[in-house]
């Protein structure tokens, strides 16, 4: 793991680890860790906030959000990502970052690219912005992404209505999870040994 913090959203993860390790582990959602970010007064200076979206639709949508908010934040403060390759580069934003220099930089795209995006622009920028890989969360809050209700996040059921709702789109991603409990109960605390190594 290569991020200066990680949260603990997954509730399958934090079940699990519970169960397997006999520890609780306190689990703070993708969405709850967003709100409590855009609360905060200063970002909503204008440059301070910087974000990374998926598509048009959501850019529409996230700036709407935003001003209702009172958040002074133009279209020149957001990037639309192109479908990234299996190596994430992205020299373009590179240098749009380089120029506006925000101090917060919201990634918004999801699908496990998010945080190759993230280190890509850590380890390219001369300067160390926060980086905040939120997922679908904004899109939940904007409705670009149809909202997860209150319950199923503090009940951890977000990922069953997403399923539910897109299932050729999710299942494959949830599949992925069945090797959760394995790794959990191998390696616990420990990083996991990257295979080819």
């Amino acid at each position: 793991m290569e991020s200066d913090l990680a949260i603990a959203d997954s509730g399958f993860m934090v079940f699990l680890w519970r169960i397997l390790r006999r520890r609780k582990v306190v689990r703070t959602s993708g969405l709850q860790y967003l709100r409590i970010l855009l609360d905060k007064k200063e970002l909503r200076e204008p440059g301070r906030l910087f974000l990374i979206l998926p598509s048009e639709m959501a850019r529409v949508k996230a700036l709407r959000l935003l001003r209702r908010k009172g958040y002074e934040i133009a279209a020149a403060d957001t990037y639309i990502a192109p479908i990234y390759r299996f190596d994430v580069a992205d020299q373009q934003l590179v240098s749009i970052l380089k120029v506006r220099q925000p101090a917060h930089v919201i990634i918004g795209i999801g699908g496990g690219v998010q945080e190759k995006l993230g280190l890509y622009l850590r380890e390219n920028l001369a300067y160390r912005p926060a980086i905040h890989c939120v997922g679908a969360a904004l899109g939940f809050l904007t409705g670009d992404q149809k909202p997860i209700p209150d319950w199923a996040d503090r009940f951890y059921l977000g990922w069953l209505l997403r399923l539910v709702r897109q299932p050729k789109l999710f299942a494959k991603r949830f599949l992925r999870a069945f090797e959760l409990p394995w790794l959990i109960w191998k390696y616990g605390e420990k990083t996991p040994v990257a295979r080819g190594q």
